[in-house]
């Protein structure tokens, strides 16, 4: 049984940063991508980048390169989504969700089966 715990989070004043970090339990091999989602109020949820936990290869939308980075722990079990250069658009609930075998096509969140609680970011 697949569990995601999410944590960070919060409020934050325009161009500061943020840490998130989702913890994963449940899986006994590394084959599987992680990705991070958020959806805005109102809006449609939008992927924020992956991980392939197996090789550590990321990936970005396009609205976040260059101040987001998403790393994982020595132990594999933990990935952390550093966030710099805030933003109001930022200001969304963000989600880690999982899936089996590959990052291919990650931004489509119905490929994810398994999902964090999510967590509050607000910019302002």
């Amino acid at each position: 049984h697949v569990q995601l715990v999410e944590s960070g989070g919060g409020s934050v004043q325009t161009g500061g940063s943020l840490r998130l970090s989702c913890t994963v339990s449940g899986y006994t091999v590394s084959s599987y991508c992680l990705a991070w989602f958020r959806q805005p109020p109102g809006k449609e949820r939008e992927g924020v980048g992956s991980i392939y936990m197996a090789t550590g290869r990321t990936y970005y939308g396009d609205s976040v390169k260059g101040r987001f980075t998403i790393s994982q722990d020595a132990g594999k079990n933990t990935v952390t989504l550093q966030m710099s250069g805030l933003i109001s658009e930022d200001t969304a609930m963000y989600y880690c969700a999982t899936k089996r075998l590959s990052c291919f096509n990650w931004k489509e969140s119905s490929d994810f089966d398994s999902w964090g609680q999510g967590t509050q970011v607000t910019v302002s």
